[in-house]
């Protein structure tokens, strides 16, 4: 995600009953692939990562544990099934079985900040000013590769994070609140002067064979937002939002599984301590009781100028602020979320949110980081098992992490593309069988594929 001065998802399988497909300790042991020497030494289960090569490319762009392989795919510039190039800025996803096709619906996070006649990236744009969107790219199972690929969502702003449905759709959230005024950024550059108000969320069914008709989804609400899950029991929405001040929302739909029916918007509070700040002066494994306070009005025409009008709101009435929330993932009863640069080192939070009962529930700090060798600025998130799996999105090494129950943070992967070693990973999902984890490189643009043994990942947690 776009770093504030500077330029996940959600695993589908086993929303609608609240849980997860156990795919776990389902997973074969793939063969061993001929590797260098060691890059790192981890406490992990599986052993150091190593450099490796793709499978179908034999580019050398991750660093794995060896009983690991991998495949890469769907590169900016490359030419889609329907004829456009793929986008650029790989960014939040999600993989969904529709009909036995195995396939992922990818965010690009194109930060066009001002509005361009021509920028949509596909057909049915909802303004055609903006080159934000999805791609949907329906991959063979067995060989990990792109049968086709097309743009699915079209003419919206920098497609940040989102989350899968239980229903089989992507929420797409836009981390911008433009719109048609043209407005000077913090650093004195042109933003706005779109067609069409930006700051929403906007659902892609996995089954669209092509660009869908895009409704924003405005009653949950209009500000920069990051990430979306759902708890699959109740059909509440938990949000994130990417502002050195945020809040951390949920949306309570009139019907479950159809959001675009409205509901109510909230933003959590601490009980009996208004205004709490969880920035900073947090203690590891504290657990503080929660309460929701609502949002009166979730599309202000004040947030045209404003992105922090729906927080103001918020503020107003006691809720408490976070520091960048950006990942966000709902299973095992929980509601994880990622403060990417909160606690006193600014190396980024681990929050877990249990809810209990109608209006209650608890919050507790998983995890702060005191050094950068441990986890460095935490952003998308997904769950395998009891296990978290954590990108990172740093401007130094970037890892993808793994927080076990136990607290204890490993490396799964880490980025060795030449020329891009600094660029963020994101959009970590599981394929809805667990055989495979996909992940994105967001620059230069490209989605990986990785499989291995799985099981020992389980047995971590």
């Amino acid at each position: 995600m776009s770093n504030l001065g500077r330029r996940q998802f959600l695993l589908t399988a086993g929303l609608a009953s609240g849980g997860l497909l156990a795919f776990y300790g389902l997973a074969r042991r793939y063969g061993l692939m001929e590797v260098p020497a060691s890059l790192s030494s981890t406490n992990s289960p599986y052993g150091p990562l190593v450099a490796a090569r793709t499978n179908n490319t034999r580019e050398t762009l991750l660093a794995l544990p060896q009983d690991f392989q991998y495949t890469v795919f769907g590169k900016t510039g490359e030419q889609m099934f329907d004829k456009g190039p793929t986008p650029t800025a790989h960014d939040g996803m999600a993989a969904f079985w529709v009909d036995n096709q195995l396939r992922l619906v990818r965010n690009h996070e194109i930060d066009k900040r001002i509005g361009t006649a021509g920028a949509a990236i596909g057909p049915n744009a909802y303004d055609p000013m903006a080159a934000g969107g999805t791609t949907t790219l329906i991959i063979d199972p067995k060989t990990r590769e792109v049968v086709r690929d097309f743009v699915s969502l079209s003419g919206t702003l920098l497609n940040c994070a989102g989350g899968a449905t239980p229903w089989n759709s992507w929420i797409s959230c836009e981390e911008a609140v433009l719109g048609q005024p043209k407005v000077k950024s913090s650093d004195g550059h042109d933003e706005g002067g779109f067609e069409k108000a930006h700051g929403y969320c906007f659902e892609v069914p996995a089954t669209a064979n092509s660009a869908v008709t895009p409704v924003p989804l405005k009653d949950m609400g209009r500000f920069v937002h990051e990430a979306v899950a759902i708890d699959g029991q109740s059909g509440i929405v938990y949000l994130t939002e990417d502002r050195p001040t945020a809040g951390f929302y949920r949306f309570i739909p009139h019907l479950p599984g159809q959001l675009a029916s409205g509901g109510r918007l909230q933003m959590l509070a601490i009980r009996n301590r208004l205004n709490f700040s969880a920035r900073t002066g947090q203690k590891h494994g504290a657990s503080l009781p929660v309460t929701w306070v609502d949002i009166r009005n979730p599309d202000p025409a004040e947030a045209e100028l404003d992105d922090l009008a729906v927080y103001k709101q918020g503020i107003a009435a006691g809720a408490a602020t976070f520091s960048r929330l950006e990942g966000c993932f709902y299973g095992n009863g929980a509601a994880y979320f990622t403060s990417t640069d909160g606690g006193d080192k600014a190396l980024g939070q681990v929050w877990e949110y249990v809810p209990s009962g109608k209006d209650q529930g608890r919050l507790t700090l998983l995890l702060e980081p005191t050094d950068a060798s441990v986890l460095n600025l935490p952003d998308n998130i997904c769950l395998a098992g009891r296990n978290l799996l954590i990108c990172e999105d740093n401007d130094q090494k970037t890892y993808l992490r793994v927080l076990t129950p136990q607290g204890k943070v490993f490396d799964l992967a880490q980025n060795i593309a030449v020329g891009y070693e600094r660029e963020e990973f994101a959009g970590v999902t599981f394929s809805p069988d667990g055989r495979t984890l996909f992940l994105n490189l967001q620059v230069p643009g490209m989605t990986f594929a990785i499989w291995g043994p799985w099981e020992r990942l389980q047995a971590a947690g």
